[in-house]
């Protein structure tokens, strides 16, 4: 069997969740348009007769910041690239910038001494003409030398076995590391909190996405399933925003969350969501370590 990590890594927002999700066939990471949506590295596994492929989706690679939130973030894409067996470096189909140039350093000095090998991703093509990927391809071909070039769109699923077949390629051989029917290493309240969170970043604008963090506090098994989460929020004024006229803007989360929550346990679900102020939370690297592990 081929068995490995594969680091699926580039800057926000140009779809390595929605590869991720797409190639799994199951909703693991939290989507929305906005950037900088996946915070945390967050392991998917897809078993096949002759391979376990082990997805590493990860934060987007960006300049660092002035929160330590966002700095873990940058440490925790570039450790999934130092741990690969593998890296998918998704980009979009335009020229290269100074960010992906930074990208293309950070990639040769944490694989310099294993010549991990990288593969290009060139999502979103449905969005372009096919004789725009070639000059694009090339300007990439000047900043690393990649093992393969791989138009695709995860929306469309168009490529992505071509993907996989380059992905199952450069694997090393062994025995899986996880059972065959494991979909990731994530507890379920760590998925429940991240369908929650995704809700937010889809409804609300400006900083409030940014500044609140969710935990699933209880889970518990019955008929109903009893969950109850809380969202915590930087400042009092961002309470009042989330929750919203009559409690309507909070009210709308939940109920989308727990619909694609019973979707996915396939029993009835009873959320309940809590409101609270945690001051400076992106500042506290203890707590934001508690959330990714998600207890």
């Amino acid at each position: 069997m081929k068995v490995g990590y594969v680091a699926v890594i580039g800057r926000p927002n140009v779809g390595k969740s929605t590869l991720v999700n797409t190639l799994l066939k199951f909703k693991l990471a939290a989507v929305s348009p906005k950037p900088q949506t996946t915070r945390y590295k967050i392991l998917g596994i897809i078993n096949e007769e002759d391979a376990q492929i082990l997805l590493l989706d990860t934060p987007g690679i960006f300049k660092k910041s002035m929160y330590a939130l966002h700095n873990y973030m940058i440490k925790e894409a570039v450790e999934s690239i130092r741990d690969a067996d593998v890296v998918v470096w998704v980009v979009e189909p335009v020229m290269p910038t100074e960010l992906e140039e930074d990208i293309a350093e950070k990639i040769k000095e944490t694989t310099k001494e294993k010549k991990t090998p990288v593969i290009l991703a060139i999502n979103k093509i449905d969005t372009v003409h096919k004789n725009a990927l070639l000059p694009i391809m090339d300007a990439y071909s000047k900043l690393y030398d990649f093992s393969a070039y791989v138009p695709i769109s995860a929306l469309k699923n168009d490529g992505l076995d071509i993907l996989l077949e380059e992905i199952k390629k450069h694997l090393p051989e062994g025995e899986p590391f996880y059972p065959t029917d494991q979909l990731t290493d994530k507890p379920l309240r760590f998925i429940v909190a991240e369908i929650i969170r995704e809700k937010i970043f889809l409804h609300y604008r400006q900083e409030i996405p940014y500044s609140i963090a969710v935990k699933v506090e209880e889970f518990r098994e019955g008929d109903p399933i009893y969950i109850r989460a809380v969202i915590f929020v930087e400042r009092e004024s961002q309470k009042g925003i989330l929750i919203g006229k009559g409690g309507q803007a909070l009210k709308r989360v939940g109920t989308e969350a727990r619909k694609e929550i019973e979707a996915i346990l396939g029993k009835k679900v009873y959320l309940e969501l809590w409101v609270k102020v945690k001051k400076d939370w992106r500042e506290n690297l203890a707590f934001i370590r508690e959330l990714e592990l998600g207890f």
